[in-house]
């Protein structure tokens, strides 16, 4: 029996992963929307490899949750995602990288593009017309990543293996 790849994303914040599955559950083709809005790290890790766990799990350890910019909106031809910045996250994703080299495939060998789907499989006509519409509203905001989550590929849904929570940031302030 063959095994399902795994992907990997960044747990967003529960205000921002709500706002963006709204916007998914309103914008993209209900018979292909399997998921909530995510920002995909590694789109195939192979399930039997150890060390991903172990990787994340001490990664996940030291990290403090990450400040993440959101830019601006970008086309996908068939659909429309909000296209996110940071240079923290870019740095984290090398590093990953670098851990997990020697089993990546050519897609998660490349530059980390960051950015949450909100519609994608539509007609460029229907896409362009969303894209022109939010982009009338859109103002650059700040959301946060606050770990990793692991998943198994099963087709189309995707099956919640493992959550990797970030360290938490205390207010110094609030202690004293």
């Amino acid at each position: 029996m063959e095994l399902n790849p795994l992907i990997l994303t960044l747990t967003l914040d529960p205000e921002a992963a709500e706002f963006f599955t709204r916007l998914r559950s309103q914008h993209f083709p209900p018979e292909r929307n399997y998921l909530q809005a995510h920002l995909t790290l590694f789109h195939h890790l192979p399930p039997t490899e150890k060390s991903i766990k172990d990787v994340l799990a001490r990664v996940s350890e030291e990290q403090a949750i990450i400040n993440l910019q959101v830019t601006d909106l970008m086309s996908l031809g068939r659909g429309v995602a909000y296209r996110i910045n940071s240079g923290e996250l870019q740095t984290m994703h090398r590093f990953l990288q670098e851990q997990w080299a020697s089993f990546l495939i050519p897609q998660d060998k490349q530059k980390l593009r960051p950015h949450i789907t909100i519609q994608n499989k539509v007609k460029p006509e229907e896409a362009k017309a969303l894209e022109q519409n939010l982009r009338q509203t859109f103002q650059p905001f700040q959301i946060r990543g606050i770990g990793f989550t692991l998943w198994e590929y099963q087709g189309g849904p995707w099956q919640l293996l493992q959550q990797f929570p970030f360290k938490p940031v205390f207010d110094k302030t609030a202690q004293e």
